[in-house]
């Protein structure tokens, strides 16, 4: 994995879109945007997507949809599940499927990045699991926490 997570916006409505593309211009990451499930997948044929934000209520392929195809197919793939209409039984099964977060819009600023680099956290200890393996712990490297390990949006003191 480079430097710089591929982050997928995906949503239907364009405001929220540009809301999370602004939101996101603060971090170290690639954003990229696609306004239905549809266009959505295709970006991930193409191109290795890190996190994923997704609307759960769009035309076309519904956002959970969306999520049972992209951990099928990518289950490396971070999703950020965002609705403007939460539900106990849509968190529920978002989860159950995969979603690494499940919340409610709207969204602040420091909501989308928390997101965001909590995804990538995620990302970053699941890749360093499979690499190490059950039983390996006698063979990885232990180190202190550097000022390079702190989350993509916080400043280098």
């Amino acid at each position: 994995m480079n430097d710089k997570a591929n982050i997928l916006i995906v949503d239907d409505e364009e405001v929220v879109r540009v809301s999370h593309l602004r939101s996101l211009a603060s971090i170290n990451c690639n954003t990229q945007v696609a306004e239905d499930g549809t266009r959505a997948l295709q970006v991930m044929e193409r191109q290795a997507i890190d996190v994923i934000f997704l609307d759960l209520r769009m035309p076309d392929l519904d956002g959970m949809e969306v999520l049972r195809t992209v951990k099928r197919r990518w289950p490396e793939c971070e999703v950020v599940v965002i609705t403007g209409y939460p539900t106990i039984e849509s968190a529920k099964e978002a989860v159950r499927l995969g979603a690494h977060n499940y919340l409610a819009k709207p969204l602040c600023p420091d909501d989308v990045v928390r997101a965001a680099n909590d995804a990538m956290t995620q990302k970053r200890w699941a890749l360093r699991s499979e690499v190490t393996g059950p039983g390996a712990e006698n063979l990885v490297e232990h180190r202190s926490v550097s000022a390079s390990d702190a989350p993509l949006n916080e400043e280098r003191r």
